[in-house]
């Protein structure tokens, strides 16, 4: 269980995804045409005199029961574990010192209230029809499920187009390989969109954490578009990079969407080289798709150092490492290497 103290606004979000008993009570008071707040008690609103007059309730947690007490003027508190609704009908009374953007009175208490209590509070303006989250010093505006669904169509096209120009340069690399013609340029072009698809990926999973089961077939779709692409980018800073793996991949997730936009930037920060400049990989990626284990991998790139190396050998160099399977081994070794100069996309 998630300790109340690390928490975070996406774990608040989940709650009041489409379906759950705390988005039917949004979603009424937003039709009726009403205002509302909702503050967990986090056992601090007490303490720090944040609340005043109202009623106490201490009922069991129902989202008809929530909905009527909502349509009373004052705040409703309810328990962190949603099993309660403790009192109703009460004036939030946070520290009027503590900066707020809002602008309405209901808001503004809502967001001091968040931030002096570090709680999570739901407002619902009465005016504009829209629903604000707070916790802590954090806010977010609510979507409806029909912006959710647009967002997320709208993103999964911009990914989509990004995987397929992705699986072309991949191809493409594939190809040059094989014929020992890889520049730097080849390299930070895939890295490029490996990058982008990744960092549009992460843009829309709060939509997907907000939406909850009403998005589940494009949430398969998504999965079925991110499926390979961060193994892809292992294996190729394994096979390019002279940075160790793990520090490849922090200067690249540090990359902005328009630092990504400059591959002469990407290849000097992995490569410190020039686009021009030729390259040949170590052999991870490709030997991955043979019938080897981890071990035997490393063992081979260890001791021929290239793929270069690796596909001028013949079965009796490999004797060496695989003895027995040496005959086995070349002959997945020739047909991959067939399979790709024919124009099989090999992912």
């Amino acid at each position: 269980m998630v300790n109340e103290k690390e928490k975070t606004l996406i774990d608040f979000i989940k709650l009041v995804s489409p379906g759950t008993s705390l988005r039917t009570v949004i979603d009424d008071v937003v039709r009726s045409g009403m205002g509302a707040m909702i503050v967990f008690n986090t056992g601090d609103l007490q303490k720090q005199n944040v609340i005043e007059g109202g009623f106490r309730i201490n009922s069991r947690f129902t989202s008809q029961k929530l909905f009527e007490l909502c349509k009373m003027d004052g705040a409703v508190i309810i328990s962190p574990d949603l099993k309660r609704i403790l009192y109703a009908n009460v004036l939030m009374n946070p520290d009027n010192t503590i900066h707020s953007i809002e602008t309405g009175m209901r808001h503004k208490s809502a967001e001091r209230t968040a931030k002096q209590v570090h709680t999570f509070v739901i407002a619902v303006s009465e005016r504009r029809k829209k629903t604000t989250l707070y916790y802590g010093s954090s806010r977010y505006r609510l979507k409806t499920t029909g912006e959710l669904l647009r967002n997320i169509n709208s993103t999964l096209q911009v990914l989509e187009k990004q995987k397929e120009i992705l699986i072309e340069y991949i191809n493409n690399l594939n190809i040059l390989e094989m014929s020992e013609l890889v520049s730097i340029s080849d390299i930070c072009k895939v890295i490029q969109r490996v990058e982008m698809v990744l960092k549009i990926s992460e843009s829309v999973k709060r939509n997907f954490t907000e939406i909850g089961k009403e998005g589940h077939i494009m949430h398969m779709r998504y999965r079925e578009l991110l499926r390979g692409v961060e193994k892809t980018k292992s294996e190729i800073l394994r096979d390019y990079a002279t940075l160790s793996l793990k520090k490849s991949k922090t200067l690249l997730s540090n990359l902005t969407y328009e630092g990504l936009l400059d591959i002469e930037s990407i290849a000097r920060l992995i490569f410190g080289k020039s686009l021009e400049e030729s390259i040949s990989p170590k052999g991870f990626r490709f030997l991955l798709h043979l019938t080897l284990s981890i071990k035997e991998i490393s063992q081979m790139v260890k001791t021929y150092h290239n793929l270069e190396n690796v596909l001028k050998l013949d079965s009796s160099d490999l004797e060496l490492i695989l003895k027995n399977r040496a005959d086995i081994i070349y002959e997945e070794i020739r047909n991959l290497r067939e399979q790709i100069l024919s124009g099989k996309v090999i992912y």
